[in-house]
């Protein structure tokens, strides 16, 4: 008797390429800021939630695996049952259910007019029934707060009904916060509520074991640290810094580095690069190269080897900030990745928008008779003209060597210019950044990708269309004549989505993840369509956004949903072959394990 056996071929594990695991203490205390009007968002810091999250799970939850909980559950259940079990019970019972009720009704209608008042017939009727009621001995309202919340309490725990009339006044609290500072508030509260989900954790490396518990053995993660500290919504605790957080990851990756399931990149944020100093950030240049000298960032990505960088420029920064180019340069000439976060939300610069905000620093628009003036911003809301900074168009900024001239001439540091070769504005660089190594985090946004789709009598959205292998292009008409008033127009009017898989095809090392936006099924058909262009394919990266993306699907529900709308071949390449070449480097390689 023969014997035959079959080795199936080697696939690299998955690895996730946008994930957080940064605790509810590494974000500032006031995000209701511009949220809510001033001093009201003073009453609601994210510390409160944290503290009501972590008082819940230490305090309340534990009641449930205690022998006194079972015991008084099962005291509960006999109750019921014996009232059930006997008609004259059950009819007292229900006179009881409907007395409380009455009471917990008038007790809700007045909390809930705190929160949306309501019409004068309305309040009137409400008036004449309560005084009715009153007159014929049908409410009895304690006037004390914990008596009306036992009140509550008890219609709750004996009656499906109260927990029901209970619900219907949360519901109507969530619908006002829908118009109370606009319809991005209700975003906000479940931003909140996301991070308290987790705020139980006071340590990245327990919020590490919930990502990793719901993927197979072996799978890779991109950790994103967060560094909010210079969004003006408030000021961290000591312990909660951002050089504490990253401590705490780079421990984290000590321990599970023999696993090579952790790929943590660092934050960079130009404001802190210019506060800190040569703390955070020192070079040299030798030959157009950046030499690291003794730093954060050396330590980190040299010492430590983190895998990359994070920005998040809604938080109140462009991404070509003059501080950041060294390092920029540095990246792209060691083959390190950037993410970046492109789409629009709730996180974002909370303080008041600088004069040199008013205008953009690069673009131009027409302004009549062939001349051209700064591009000018005129958004006036935080959650508007933060926008401005993470639009995708100021990646060219970066990648094309024209504008990044411009950048270079207009530093202040000669430093810069010696790095890059300035000569002259009409002479090229002798070094750029073409070959920088881009992720546009969330792919744009799926209200970019619907607007692609809607978009069916738009030029720009329908150059991918025309010109698969290239797109759009961003300075030149389709002959490739100059068009200095271009980058004005698609600013205005391209959709992201076409903007960034333009830049990918492009550019070679510009990627784009399908973090967040892949909780929405109706993003799938595109995604199928995006993955059908041979260049796109290879450029596209599996990333989920955990924990943010809780409030909609957890991160077993988000895989099975990708494994089953993309066939086999096509999830493998954007998550197990297009991370390895994103995450590889000049000094080090992705190998499997």
């Amino acid at each position: 008797m023969s014997t035959e056996t079959t080795t199936q071929p080697f696939r690299h594990p998955i690895i996730n390429c946008h994930t957080h695991i940064f605790t509810g203490d590494h974000v500032p205390p006031y995000l209701a800021k511009t949220f809510l009007p001033w001093p009201f968002y003073y009453l609601l810091p994210i510390s409160l939630v944290v503290k009501l999250f972590r008082f819940w799970y230490n305090t309340v939850y534990t009641w449930q695996f205690k022998p006194w909980y079972n015991q008084l559950k099962e005291i509960f259940y006999k109750v019921k049952m014996f009232a059930a079990r006997y008609g004259l019970l059950r009819f007292f019972s229900f006179l009881i259910g409907i007395f409380l009720v009455i009471q917990v009704f008038f007790i809700l209608f007045s909390w809930l007019s705190y929160f949306s008042s309501p019409s004068t017939s309305v309040n009137n009727s409400f008036e004449n029934l309560r005084s009715w009621m009153w007159s014929h001995g049908l409410i009895f309202i304690p006037a004390s707060v914990r008596g009306k919340l036992l009140l509550v309490l008890l219609l709750m725990l004996f009656y499906k009904s109260g927990r029901n009339l209970v619900w219907v006044a949360l519901k109507k609290i969530w619908s006002f916060l829908g118009i109370l500072s606009g319809p991005d508030t209700k975003d906000l509260a479940r931003r909140y509520l996301n991070i308290g989900r987790f705020a139980f954790y006071k340590q990245q490396t327990r919020v590490f074991g919930r990502l990793k518990n719901q993927y197979p053995a072996g799978t890779g993660f991109v950790i994103l640290p967060m560094d909010m500290e210079y969004m003006s919504a408030g000021t961290l605790k000591k312990e909660s810094i951002y050089s504490k957080q990253m401590q705490a990851l780079a421990a984290l990756k000590s321990r599970l580095d023999k696993e090579h399931v952790i790929y943590p990149f660092i934050f960079a944020d130009p404001r802190r690069i210019i506060a800190e100093g040569p703390l955070q950030f020192d070079y040299r240049v030798d030959n157009g190269t950046v030499i690291l000298h003794d730093c954060f960032i050396k330590k980190y990505i040299e010492e430590m080897e983190f895998s990359g960088f994070k920005i998040y420029p809604a938080l109140g920064y462009y991404p070509f900030d003059e501080a950041l180019l060294p390092l920029w340069k540095y990246a792209a000439d060691n083959g390190f990745p950037i993410t970046t976060h492109c789409i629009r939300g709730t996180i974002y610069y909370r303080g008041r928008k600088k004069k040199e905000w008013d205008i953009h620093p690069v673009f131009n628009q027409a302004k009549g008779n062939d001349k051209y003036e700064p591009l000018k911003m005129l958004e006036v809301e935080n959650k508007d003209f933060a926008n401005n900074f993470t639009h995708p168009l100021n990646y060219l900024c970066l990648l094309e060597e024209s504008l990044l001239r411009k950048l270079v001439a207009n530093a202040k540091d000669d430093k810069i210019r010696e790095l890059f070769g300035f000569t002259n504005l009409q002479t090229p660089l002798l070094q750029n950044l073409g070959h920088l190594k881009i992720c546009f985090g969330h792919f744009g946004g799926d209200d970019e990708w619907n607007r692609f789709i809607e978009l069916d009598r738009d030029n720009f959205g329908n150059q991918l269309v025309r010109h698969p292998e290239k797109g759009i292009t961003f300075l030149t008409d389709e002959e490739g004549n100059h068009k200095p008033g271009k980058p004005e127009q698609l600013w205005k009017y391209a959709d992201w989505y076409s903007i960034i898989c333009s830049l990918m095809l492009q550019y070679s090392n510009v990627y784009a993840d399908v973090s967040y936006i892949l909780h929405k099924p109706e993003v799938q058909p595109l995604l199928k369509q995006t993955l059908l262009n041979p260049k796109l394919r290879t450029k596209v990266l599996f990333g989920t956004d955990f924990y943010v993306v809780r409030n909609h699907k957890s991160e077993k529900n988000m895989l099975a949903d990708m494994l089953f709308y993309l066939k086999e071949p096509e999830f493998d390449q954007i998550a197990r072959i297009n991370p390895i070449g994103f995450l590889s480097n000049n000094r080090k390689t992705v190998t499997a394990i």
